[in-house]
């Protein structure tokens, strides 16, 4: 039992960087930088959903605290516009809204995980969901899943092998699995008939379920498969303003669930961080419509674009969705290791993310193709390609 000056060992846990503890070294850079570690967009909002948009004379009260749940009109908008999008009949009941999906998905571990719980999470994974696990004094599992770690493992290669390889990670603790698709960092999305193996399996297994869709605007062939209608009574979802309409400064996101335990989330949000920011919800309001359906659109054909002939220089496949590529560049190590490789990037004003952030990838780096304009990750990537001898 921590006592000062310790703290509690889970959080002790959570490393204090996780995207580049080099930046730094870039703070008398005399040359172009190239900040591929954090998943950004160049991009301005959609015109008219922007903060220099909003008025107090034409938005009374917009500094004043918003409802707990979310703006009232956002909300049942949103409702609508989730339950068409997936399928699954979704009400206002459903939904909160929260500081980013970072902020979501904190309400749902608060919500669910009790010390000691473990949370099965594919990876290659976002980081932060660890640490909110750990937050909330709860065990995450990582289950090498989309990109090959430098472990034993296998990659499953069918729906019904991912299931045989999932369930070698549970446990009599195990209280959920978390996925993330398109996938955060590896670019690859989970095949449809994965996602429906998977969930079966957790509905067996009464697990709850943690489906990170934040980059559901942004697959680039095929459509997007949505989880919760699979499982509503059981699934959380994840979205975000921040990626689909390039407001990750605003911090709005939201968060859908079943109805009976999303009081139980707005106990969390409350003492958490009591309200989303209203003028930040403003702003998804107006995104929400043919502007920002625009924005979109077009943003996905740059990305693609961009992602592709990142990945053709660096001799990758191109990604499925996402903004981001995940590369192992072991070969081209040193004697000081991925520390090293990352260094001798961060010399040329290239930042790039180190692979254990991500799980079991001491070797791999992952770099974000739209965290600056596409000339600017052209000459970016130019530089991680000479590294790479290619």
């Amino acid at each position: 039992m921590p006592r000062f000056p310790e703290v509690a060992p889970t959080v002790a846990a959570i490393p204090g960087s996780v995207y580049s503890r080099l930046a730094h070294r870039l703070d008398g850079y005399k040359g172009e930088i190239y900040p591929l570690s954090v998943g950004d967009t160049w991009m301005e909002p959609p015109p008219g959903c922007r903060m220099e948009d909003f008025r107090v004379a034409d938005h009374p009260g917009m500094h004043r605290y918003a409802p707990v749940q979310g703006i009232t009109e956002l909300v049942l908008r949103l409702a609508e516009r989730v339950g068409k999008r997936s399928g699954a009949s979704t009400g206002p009941e459903n939904v909160l809204m929260a500081t980013g999906a970072t902020g979501g998905l904190s309400t749902v571990a608060g919500a669910i995980v009790a010390p000691g719980d473990e949370v099965l999470i594919l990876a290659p994974y976002w980081p932060l969901i660890s640490g909110i696990v750990r937050s909330f004094h709860g065990t995450p599992v990582p289950v090498p899943f989309l990109a090959a770690p430098e472990t034993s493992y296998g990659l499953p290669d069918s729906a019904e092998s991912a299931v045989e390889h999932v369930a070698r990670f549970k446990t009599e603790r195990t209280i959920a699995l978390y996925l993330s698709t398109p996938n955060n960092p590896s670019g690859l999305a989970i095949p449809r008939a994965w996602i429906e193996a998977l969930v079966a399996w957790a509905c067996r297994e009464d697990l709850w379920l943690i489906a990170d869709e934040v980059y559901e605007d942004y697959l680039y062939e095929g459509e997007h498969a949505y989880t919760r209608p699979l499982a509503p009574e059981r699934t959380f979802a994840a979205h975000s303003f921040s990626k689909a309409f390039g407001m990750a400064g605003n911090r709005c996101g939201y968060i859908v669930g079943p109805a009976a335990t999303m009081a139980e989330l707005r106990k969390v949000s409350t003492h958490g961080f009591y309200s989303t920011p209203t003028a930040s919800q403003l702003a998804g309001l107006a995104a929400l419509s043919p502007a920002g359906d625009a924005w979109i659109e077009n943003a996905r054909g740059l990305y693609a674009e961009t992602g592709a002939k990142a990945a053709a220089r660096l001799g990758v496949p191109a990604p499925q969705g996402s903004t981001f590529l995940f590369l192992n560049v072991a070969e081209h190590f040193r004697e000081n290791g991925l520390e090293g490789f990352l260094g001798d990037c961060a010399d040329e004003g290239l930042l790039a993310s180190p692979g254990p952030s991500f799980g079991p990838y001491p070797n791999h780096v992952r770099v974000c193709f739209t965290a600056a304009p596409p000339d600017v990750v052209e000459r970016g990537i130019e530089i991680l390609a000479r590294r790479l001898g290619r």
